[in-house]
């Protein structure tokens, strides 16, 4: 079995995903971990969204200083966390759980459609991820209309621009993350 697999398997024994598994050549290895989600049942809404804490992160810890010390592998410096407001989404079961969700999107090749409104050679998009129509597929939503600046007025015989989809499968993704988008305003801030 390999590092990597012992790792993985020492975290899913835990009780926590294995998001992502780094080691660079500084010595240093960082393992990326959250909790397991599972999707509600259908016509039931989702629980509240649970967080990955610090006691989890040094439980984590501790177990693999241990296991790593046992295995022999070499490494200088060990960081446990949690993936963050840009998570990666790496897996079907990811898709399923941040549907509804602004995603970074960048694909292995670009769409190559020609006559539409998206440029030929694009590969990264950022817009909301939804299932596609047949069921399988995936697609990310986006308009192209420029975000309004605070403090400007904005006409209300302003014709919003277009929504636009992009259809496609998880075999075209080379990178999915959540995008970073904070509000510092408060929760009050869109009523």
């Amino acid at each position: 079995m390999s590092w990597q697999d012992t790792i993985a398997q020492t975290v899913t024994g835990l009780g926590f995903d294995l998001v992502d598994l780094e080691r660079s050549a500084g010595g240093l290895l960082r393992v990326t971990i959250d909790l397991p989600w599972q999707a509600p049942p259908p016509g039931e809404p989702a629980g509240p969204e649970q967080f990955v804490t610090v006691e989890d992160c040094e439980t984590v810890t501790r177990q693999l200083q241990y296991l790593l010390e046992v295995e022999g592998l070499d490494y200088r410096r060990l960081e446990v966390g949690s993936p963050g407001i840009d998570r990666p989404l790496r897996h079907e079961a990811d898709y399923q759980r941040f549907q509804g969700q602004v995603i970074d999107l960048t694909l292995k090749e670009p769409i190559g459609a020609t006559g539409g409104a998206v440029a030929a050679n694009r590969k990264k998009f950022r817009g909301t991820l939804e299932r596609a129509a047949d069921g399988v597929m995936w697609q990310v939503v986006w308009s192209d209309e420029p975000p309004v600046k605070p403090g400007q007025r904005v006409s209300k015989k302003r014709e919003p621009a277009p929504l636009q989809a992009l259809t496609f499968a998880l075999g075209d993704v080379q990178q999915a993350r959540l995008a970073p988008l904070v509000n510092f305003k408060g929760r009050r801030a869109g009523s």
